[in-house]
């Protein structure tokens, strides 16, 4: 989970909570969802959240939720935007993989150490969630008074001149720039092989024929997404900035440009637009449009578990820092009103706002749209809100702006007596013999790479054998260490030992839990069941050993145990046999090959075994 350094002090200032306490301040954080974690060693707050609420990476956008859930903001806001004095020209020689571009100029900023560690940070934590570890979109701060705009061009919307730079691409070997924490002219293949930001980044763009780069007037003064130049580093000094982010989703260096922007309007700056000039088209940036969701009131009632007024409602989202009004349907009068709406809710009264940039009509004064359980509410989302995916992410903002520790705990309408299920049943006897047989159990995430599942283990998807699966694949992952499912437990062990090398031993490990694989039989495409996974990591650990413990566990669940030689690219030849359980086969178990131990830099041998739970049921 994401971890967020913020100052205390600083956050009471933004928050407008100066009267709070240390312990006070940390319970409303908690009503937000951000846990404290300790202190560092000068005092600040270490809050880690869940990584959807990413406007929350900065100690500005703390501030702001914390102000919204206090009263002192309402709604949705949207800082105003100058015109467009600048504008980036996007050359068609920049890199196919790494063709998107967007900006932004903040005029206006009195940064001191504390805000610009805090744009810093804020900067970081974006390229490594979003950004994902700046493959997917890079951000680049600069000092705008050190650069020298292009010969002017023309404004399409404004008729007028503008300052431009150039996004295109440049040979490794081509121009010349001093590049951050650096005092000589590197070419962008040097700084890939000199610079140690370069080491760490150059994967991203060393298969490219040539680099992303950013000139103004003078040359080149960002390679994305590697490093800025020197010459327009951001200091103390800096008052007004360039942002500009380059990536392979315009959405998604968009968000992470809104985000910056709110950041910085709430240190006083005056967000200015730019115009990025495509080959195809002008798109003016940062988007600032706001998004809206349709809401139904029946569902956040039977979600919460609480009967709330339409006024409270609407009053409950806009302390969430949305926007809401009831969905209009022209043409009904009061009488079809009355018959469509539930009276408990008091729509009539909802208070028409004044001076927020709603772009939907104010005020209750059209007729509702409603359902047989209630209206429906028409709810605008501010741009920094990426996490909005589903009405469900709304009905979270009111319960969190009600307060979930003031819901009341009632009996359910219906009586039912619970009880454990089977296969919760099969798998904590499994876990019982496998403790008694000595193992430690663990509990390891369910989502993994593909280099862990397979390069790392010598497999392939492709293979006949366990591991051997399609698997099911996240499509817009926040990591790329989470990208899949996994489709076997084993890796997930042997991680946990390549993390405990320095620990004693002998390590016996063992976990019960999901794995999945793409199947197109299933109604959801996904096959998934639970697996029942260990390894004996000792200086005497052979085939022997797991077999044991294997068939211990076969007798104890009366099952009759089988084990044909087999092979498995992950184990060793003529070490290795399958599992089979009452004439079912139903996974391996053998000794590890070096090379996967290598791999791991495991030093001593290791037995192991995996197998489906259900071979394991009468």
């Amino acid at each position: 989970m994401p971890v967020v350094d913020v100052d205390p002090e600083e956050l009471r200032t933004l928050a407008g909570a100066e009267d709070k306490s240390d312990e006070e301040l940390k319970s409303d954080l908690f009503a937000l969802g951000l846990e404290f974690e300790g202190e560092t060693d000068d005092g600040e707050f270490e809050l880690e959240f869940a990584p959807d609420r990413l406007d929350r990476l900065s100690v500005e956008g703390i501030a702001r939720s914390l102000r919204y859930q206090y009263g002192h903001d309402r709604g949705v806001y949207i800082p105003d935007t100058n015109d467009a004095e600048w504008a980036i020209e996007v050359d068609e020689s920049v890199p196919d993989e790494r063709p998107y571009v967007t900006g932004a100029i903040v005029r206006g900023l009195d940064l001191d150490e504390r805000r610009l560690e805090s744009l810093i940070q804020l900067q970081e934590k974006l390229h490594a969630t979003m950004g994902r570890d700046r493959a997917k979109g890079a951000i680049g701060v600069h000092d705008l008074a050190m650069l020298k705009g292009g010969s002017p061009g023309n404004d399409t919307e404004n008729n007028g001149p503008q300052k431009t730079i150039t996004y295109r691409g440049v040979d490794p070997d081509g121009d010349r720039f001093v590049p951050l924490d650096d005092d000589a002219d590197r070419t962008p293949a040097e700084v890939l092989e000199t610079h140690p930001v370069g080491e760490t980044y150059g994967d991203l763009v060393t298969d490219l024929d040539r680099y992303p780069a950013i000139y103004d007037d003078i040359g080149l003064f960002s390679f994305p997404p590697v490093i800025n130049g020197k010459r327009t580093e951001v200091d103390e000094g800096s008052r007004d900035l360039l942002i500009e982010m380059t990536g392979t989703d315009q959405w998604t260096i968009d968000r992470m440009l809104t985000i910056v922007c709110y950041a910085l309007d709430a240190r006083g700056g005056q967000i200015e637009a730019v115009d990025v000039r495509y080959p195809d088209g002008t798109v003016r940036r940062p988007d600032l449009s706001t998004d809206t969701k349709r809401l139904e009131h029946e569902r956040i009632e039977t979600t919460l578990g609480v009967d709330l007024a339409g006024t409270e409602v609407i009053d409950l989202l806009e302390r969430a820092g949305l926007d809401a009004e009831p969905e209009g349907e022209p043409g009904r009068d009061e009488t079809s009103r009355a018959d469509a709406v539930d009276t408990d809710v008091e729509i009539e009264s909802v208070p028409k706002r004044t001076g927020s940039p709603d772009t939907a009509p104010g005020g209750s004064t059209d007729a509702p749209a409603g359902t047989d359980e209630g209206p429906v509410y028409e709810v605008e989302i501010p741009p920094y809100r990426v996490d909005v995916l589903h009405p469900m992410d709304l009905i979270d903002d009111v319960g969190r702006a009600h307060g979930f520790n003031d819901l009341e705990p009632r009996y359910p309408d219906v009586s039912t007596v619970g009880g454990r299920h089977e296969g919760s049943r099969l798998e904590d006897a499994a876990r019982d013999a496998l403790v008694g047989l000595g193992f430690e159990d663990l509990l390891n995430f369910h989502l993994t790479s593909e280099a862990e599942l397979f390069d790392r283990m010598s497999l392939s998807p492709d293979d006949d054998t366990l591991g051997g699966l399609e698997p099911p694949t996240i499509t817009e992952p926040y990591s790329e260490a989470y990208t899949v499912v996994r489709t076997w437990a084993l890796p997930s062990l042997l991680s946990v030992l390549e993390n405990n090398t320095h620990r004693a031993y002998p390590q016996d490990l063992a976990e019960i839990g999901l794995v999945a694989a793409v199947d197109e039989s299933e109604p959801t495409g996904v096959a998934e069941h639970r697996s029942v996974a260990g390894v004996l990591a000792r200086t005497d650990a052979s085939y022997e050993d797991a077999k044991a413990r294997v068939a211990a566990i076969a007798r104890a669940f009366g099952v009759e145990l089988e084990t044909p030689p087999t092979d498995h690219p992950s184990f060793v030849a003529g070490r290795t046999a399958e599992i089979v359980l009452d004439g079912e086969p139903v996974g391996v178990i053998g000794e590890l090959h070096p090379r996967v131990l290598v791999e791991r830099d495991l030093e001593l041998p290791v037995a192991a075994f995996e197998f489906r739970l259900e071979g394991l049921a009468d």
